[in-house]
């Protein structure tokens, strides 16, 4: 009989925390069904996981936003032309997910339209930008 009783509060909180989680590696809203202490995804993600580019991608993103206004934003192509201006098509997707994982731990907001976007279901152009 040792057994604590949840209320409801307790399985909100808890709901809500399961609710945020997020992936490490792409910036993702976990499945709903992934353990608790899990910090990927997918197999996929936890095979890449973060590494030098995915790093240099979120500081590429921080630099661009100092240099312009508060209120403008930024297109994930202009960070990875920064990067590799010959070759940057390839990075076209860390860096959207590079803006993920920012969104995620609330650095930054992804737009589509002005509007903020849930990055994990947002298809087509976004745009990068400090919270407001």
């Amino acid at each position: 009989m040792g057994r604590a009783i949840r209320t409801e509060a307790d399985a909100a909180a808890a709901e809500s925390a399961q609710a945020d989680r997020t992936c490490a590696s792409c910036g993702r809203r976990m499945p709903s069904t992934a353990a608790p202490e899990a910090k990927w995804c997918s197999r996929a993600c936890r095979r890449h996981g973060v590494d030098r580019t995915d790093l240099a991608l979120e500081q590429r993103i921080d630099e661009l936003l100092a240099a312009r206004a508060r209120t403008s934003s930024i297109c994930p192509s202009e960070v990875a032309r920064s990067l590799e201006p010959d070759d940057w098509r390839p990075l076209m997707e860390p860096a959207r997910r590079a803006a993920q994982r920012m969104m995620a731990r609330g650095e930054v907001e992804i737009t589509q339209g002005g509007s903020v976007v849930d990055p994990s279901t947002a298809k087509g152009p976004i745009r990068i930008r400090r919270p407001r």
